[in-house]
Order: structure tokens, then C-alpha cells, then sequence
């Protein structure tokens, strides 16, 4: 089978990673060679696919269906693998037993066209709430987790330097960047975090109703993780005249759903939002930095 990356999965790469293009060129022998060693029988790859990683579905020796999943280096798929075994199957799909390849994982099979996102709004929030509430743990004692500081500094860098050259932004982004260091001077807690959890990171499974996949983990508190699910479907709140009020309501009732400071929640929620449309802006993808620069106005 020829195993050609999704084009979503190669824009993205093009985007975002340094070594995207090298690992693109290496991706259909090594996912040939990590078929083969594990005795897969392979069904498809899964379309439109992710924005970091190739997924395919195939079958184990007995039958039993199961995802391959293979990532490049900087999408931190040692991380993925540590966070996944800590969690057990408990919130989270299970990692399963395999060859302990970098940047390959064999992963329980969920329902991969069904997620929390194709319910109602309402519902769904909640849905994925409790789905995230069962992923906060103390982290293990010897784990290769970054801190929430530690990322969020690498990204802070990167907003500094566009607002500096892009002034129409330099006013979120101070903002954004103040709430950061607020935060960060006291922060309350210490769990191991999705780290880029939303409503479409929730799949249908069998064991359990829903569980959470593709995790980029990190260390901190849990209103940093809440955060990206605040502005989840950003184009329908953008949408709505009452879209402002809309998000402030969210905010306060995920804040009290899951025992979160509420001012805590928002200071992640500008900051979150005006990284990745300062992020996008810079890559040329107009219109979500609109969006997202927008809906952080509101915060």
C-alpha cells in the first residue's frame, strides 16, 4: 500500500516544522517498515487526518483493529507515548503493546469520524470537560514532560517578535504576554496536562463513551489545559451577535464545572487564543488569526 501523507498533514508540516519536509521524504518506508514489524494488516489511512501526524488504521495479528500512528520529531511523540502509558487506557486511548519505535505508537482503535464536536454545543462541553477532569493526575515522579513556563516562554519569544514587527497586534499581544506573567508568578497546582485539548480530540470508543487522543503534554496547572476548550468552534461564537457574552458565560461555567479559578481560566484563554492567532497570522492563514484575534478582544 502506498502510504501518502494527507495533504492537511503536509501544509501543516510546511507551516510549522523544520524537519518536516525530510521526514515527509522518510514517511511511506518507515510506515512500510513499522507495518511489518508489528504483522499489521493495513485498512486506510485515515483522511483528512491530523495536523502533526499520519494515522492509520490497520488490524493486529488476531484480528483485533487497532491505529498507527507515526509523528515527527517535533510533534514530541516520546512525550505522547510517557503521557499515554501514565494514563492507562483511564480517560485516554490506550497505548498498546508494541516494539518501543521513536515516533511510532500502536494505539486502541476509537470510532475515528466520531467525535464530541458532532454534538450539540452544549453537550458536548460537558461531555469533553469530563473527559478532560479524568486526565489531571499528578505526574510521574522521573517524566520528560515540559512545564507550562517552558512552553509558554518558547511561544512568548515568538509573539514578541511579531508584534515587534507587526504593530496592528502589539496590543493583545502585551496583554497577553502580562497575563502570562501573572499567572506564572503563583501558579496553583502541578498535573500532567493534555496540553492541546479540544472537542475534536474526543473520539467515540467502546471501553468507554468518549476518550481523549493525540495529547501533547505538559506539566501545570489545569486552567491552562481548559483554556483551548474555552474558544472551541470560534466561528460559531464569531458568528453570533451575542458571541462575547457567549464566551464570558463559558467561561464561568467551565470554571465552576471543574473547580478552576475563573480568572485564572480567562488569563489562560487571551493568552492561548492570541498565540495561535499571532501564530497563524505569521504563517499567512488569514483568516483564523482573524478569528482567534478577535475572539481574544473579547477577553
Amino acid at each position: 500500500m502506498a502510504f501518502e501523507p494527507p495533504q492537511r498533514l503536509v501544509k501543516a508540516l510546511g507551516e510549522t516544522a523544520p524537519d518536516g519536509d525530510d521526514w515527509l521524504v522518510k514517511l511511506p518506508e518507515a510506515a512500510h517498515q513499522a507495518v511489518a514489524l508489528r504483522e499489521l494488516t493495513v485498512e486506510r489511512v485515515q483522511m483528512p487526518g491530523g495536523r502533526s501526524s499520519l494515522v492509520v488504521l490497520v488490524r493486529r495479528v488476531d484480528g483485533t483493529p487497532a491505529v498507527l500512528k507515526l509523528a515527527p520529531p517535533r510533534a514530541r511523540p516520546q512525550s505522547e507515548r510517557a503521557a499515554l502509558a501514565h494514563w492507562g487506557g483511564v480517560g485516554a486511548v490506550q497505548l498498546l503493546d508494541e516494539p518501543a519505535v521513536e515516533g511510532v505508537l500502536l494505539l486502541e482503535r476509537l470510532h475515528p469520524d466520531v467525535s464530541v464536536r458532532s454534538l450539540p454545543e452544549a453537550k458536548a462541553l460537558l461531555e469533553a470537560a469530563g473527559t478532560l477532569r479524568r486526565l489531571w493526575v499528578e505526574p510521574p515522579g522521573d517524566h520528560p514532560f515540559e512545564t507550562v513556563a517552558e512552553r509558554t516562554g518558547r511561544q512568548a519569544d515568538a509573539m514578541r517578535a511579531t508584534a515587534a514587527a507587526d504593530a496592528e497586534v502589539s496590543p493583545l499581544v502585551d496583554a497577553a504576554l502580562a497575563a502570562r506573567e501573572e499567572l506564572l508568578a503563583a501558579p496553583p497546582e502541578r498535573r500532567l496536562l493534555h496540553g492541546t485539548f479540544r472537542q475534536s480530540k474526543v473520539l467515540a470508543g467502546e471501553r468507554m463513551p468518549w476518550l481523549a487522543v493525540g495529547p501533547d503534554p505538559v506539566i501545570g496547572e489545569c486552567a491552562f489545559d481548559l483554556a483551548r476548550l474555552v474558544r472551541d468552534r470560534v466561528e460559531d461564537l464569531i458568528a453570533s451577535p451575542s458571541g462575547a457574552a457567549t464566551t464570558r458565560r463559558r467561561v464561568k461555567r467551565l470554571a465552576e464545572s471543574l473547580d478552576v479559578d475563573q480568572e485564572r481560566l480567562r488569563g489562560w484563554t487571551l493568552f492561548r487564543a492570541v498565540e495561535s492567532g499571532v501564530r497563524a497570522r505569521r504563517v499567512g492563514r488569514a483568516q483564523d488569526a482573524e478569528l482567534l484575534l478577535e475572539f481574544a478582544g473579547w477577553l
